[in-house]
């Protein structure tokens, strides 16, 4: 960025906004929101911690040499979303099966969404920064074509360059916002499906350790559908 603003003359930040027009400040507003997102996500995947599968190897280690109720400890020391729904899996084991499948895919659901929790408005702001520095440089063009319909007499290259120029920046803030909110927004939902096959694994073990009759699902699909449609307008 500083050697975009050394391509304009060494314009200073201050006059790239003032010359972009009253949007830019709109997209400013999309880059905070989007890095307070990105701080907020950062900071929640810190607490929950690394990867669950040693914690996971060493719960059912725990489970076959002293039993569930021995294990179930363990649950509550650890802050991954994949320990929430094992400690349903293990508060529930001797209850119905068909009550115990519904409360942990209900557990397994409530833990995605905090996973998840305010991804969405990354998705939004790279849709919208593009569009919003879209409009800001066709409303620029609109006032550069304007004055110079009023010009008397002969119309110079500079006095239509000038507009253009300064209306084009809106569309390159749009873009220098919506990029990384979108590369942001797949690394999360990247690291968000991750957690969601460990949570499918962890009650695939359970399942064959304690009660591989009658299998418990975590369901993730849905959620998938919904993304894939999400995007499928970007393509």
């Amino acid at each position: 960025m500083p050697y975009f603003f050394l391509m304009l003359g060494g314009m200073s930040f201050m006059d790239f906004m003032v010359r972009g027009g009253a949007l830019m400040w709109v997209l400013l507003a999309f880059s905070f929101v989007a890095l307070a997102v990105t701080i907020e996500r950062t900071l929640t995947y810190i607490y929950y911690g690394y990867s669950p599968d040693r914690w996971l190897r060493s719960l059912l280690q725990t489970i076959r040499t002293s039993g569930s109720a021995t294990a179930l400890p363990l649950t509550a020391a650890c802050h991954h979303p994949v320990a929430r729904v094992v400690q349903t899996y293990l508060e529930e084991l001797n209850r119905p099966t068909k009550v115990r499948q519904d409360n942990i895919r209900r557990t397994g659901s409530l833990a995605l969404e905090g996973v998840e929790k305010n991804l969405r408005i990354l998705a939004a702001l790279a849709h919208l920064a593009p569009l919003v520095g879209l409009l800001g440089t066709v409303q620029g063009m609109v006032v550069a074509f304007s004055k110079i319909e009023s010009i008397q007499g002969t119309v110079k290259p500079s006095d239509l360059a000038g507009g253009i120029w300064e209306a084009l920046l809106t569309t390159v803030f749009g873009l220098v916002v919506a990029i990384p909110c979108m590369a942001l927004y797949h690394a999360f939902e990247g690291h968000a499906d991750k957690i969601a096959r460990r949570m499918e694994m962890a009650v695939t073990s359970l399942d064959d350790l304690l009660s591989p009759s009658s299998p418990s699902t975590v369901t993730t699909k849905p959620r998938q559908r919904a993304q894939e449609e999400e995007f499928s307008t970007v393509q």
